[in-house]
């Protein structure tokens, strides 16, 4: 088959660097001036393996132990994040601006709010051995609400730039359009960890009712998205090779809204009158199943496409990170549906699906270092190649 395939963008966030490049160090402000919202992607990634990791059906010795301690990497990695990217937006203003209009760029605004909440939902999780009850409390509920209110303004306004400002065409379609969507998903799956803080009442029902209701705003959004995604696939072709991690962010609405109805069903019992107590207790095992056997189907599919990118030559770019956070939902998915079931199937599926997480951050950690040290993943983009825009090429 014969598909015509888009020239990569040379300026955008996350496609910056996705050929070959000499290491070029930069000096601090010019660094910080290539510096996009998907950086908030390894924070992601991290806490992710702190909150699943907690949550495996055995305690290994030390494994708490060892979860904690990335959390408080994904803590620092956060504080560190946002002083650079204020710094950012103060002296290098019209590179914000630009992110923003750039349809390539703009849906990782999503992250900074789920690496936001990722962090907060891990301070209750595992933080609060290291810092306490009452910090682990007040830093999620500072977290929480930020991440919340940033992750519904994304949900809103990148659509809105989408609709009146980027117009990206139909070859434009992938799985990074999912990310400002998602972002209400992870707010409704953690939550419910600060139920049990709020005081009896109305203030717990509220929250848990809440979350419910940014599941059915994140869940129909990428019901409607992810359509487009599997049909561009289909009719196009494979993604670019640096883009075709990037095919591991379905999963994230997969598991995420897997483990948010796990959420809800535990905070559930008190909080909501009876029967609808028990009919999120049902709605976790209805709801999880299906939408689990789907994201392994989509996790096979992703994983064999990669794998023929590799062969083809694919290089590390910041889109190796996808293969964590997603993953990480996965795997909380999965340990709430054991749970619930109480199945061993499920349980093993948490413990295999944490192995291929773990080996996912160790690979995307080592070059992302690699490149930091370098100067190559924060260098200015290179000049495009004069040519025609689009090419034709086979793709079979």
């Amino acid at each position: 088959m014969v598909t015509a395939v888009p020239r990569l963008p040379t300026d955008r966030g996350h496609t910056d660097h996705l050929g070959p490049t000499r290491p070029r160090p930069a000096p601090a402000a010019f660094t910080v001036r290539h510096l996009g919202p998907n950086w908030y992607a390894p924070v992601m990634g991290t806490a992710i393996v702190a909150t699943a990791g907690a949550g495996l059906p055995f305690g290994a010795p030390g494994l708490r132990t060892v979860c904690t301690a990335f959390w408080a990497l994904s803590l620092v990695l956060l504080t560190g994040l946002l002083v650079a990217r204020a710094v950012h937006w103060v002296r290098h203003g019209d590179r914000a601006r630009a992110h923003l209009m750039d349809p390539a760029v703009a849906p990782f605004y999503g992250c900074l709010s789920m690496a936001l909440l990722a962090v907060g939902g891990g301070a209750l999780v595992v933080g609060r051995d290291w810092i306490g009850t009452p910090a682990a409390v007040a830093l999620d509920a500072v977290l929480f609400t930020a991440g919340t209110l940033t992750g519904l303004t994304a949900a809103v306004a990148v659509p809105y730039l989408m609709i009146t400002r980027h117009r990206p065409d139909v070859s434009q379609v992938g799985p990074v359009w999912l990310l400002p969507l998602v972002a209400p998903m992870v707010s409704a799956a953690l939550g419910p960890l600060l139920v049990p803080h709020l005081p009896p009442g109305a203030p717990r029902a509220t929250l848990l009712l809440a979350c419910f209701a940014m599941f059915g705003l994140s869940l129909l959004a990428t019901l409607v998205t992810l359509p487009m995604i599997f049909a561009r696939l289909l009719t196009g072709g494979p993604p670019p090779l640096a883009l075709t991690p990037a095919l591991f962010l379905v999963l994230g609405p997969l598991g995420q809204s897997t483990t948010a109805v796990d959420k809800f069903a535990v905070a559930a019992p008190g909080v909501v009158p009876a029967p609808y107590d028990q009919g999120l207790v049902v709605l976790a095992v209805l709801y999880g199943v299906p939408v689990t056997g789907f994201a392994l189907f989509w996790l096979a599919l992703a994983g064999a496409l990669v794998v023929r990118a590799h062969r083809r030559g694919m290089r590390f770019t910041m889109t190796w990170w996808a293969f964590t956070f997603p993953v990480g939902t996965c795997v909380t998915g999965a340990e709430g549906l054991g749970r619930h079931t109480g199945l061993a199937v499920y349980d093993g599926l948490a413990v295999a699906l944490y192995a291929l997480l773990l080996a996912a951050w160790a690979v995307a950690a080592t070059h992302t270092a690699r490149g930091l040290l370098s100067g190559r993943l924060l260098a200015a983009p290179r000049p495009a190649l004069p040519g025609p825009a689009p090419t034709t090429a086979r793709t079979t």
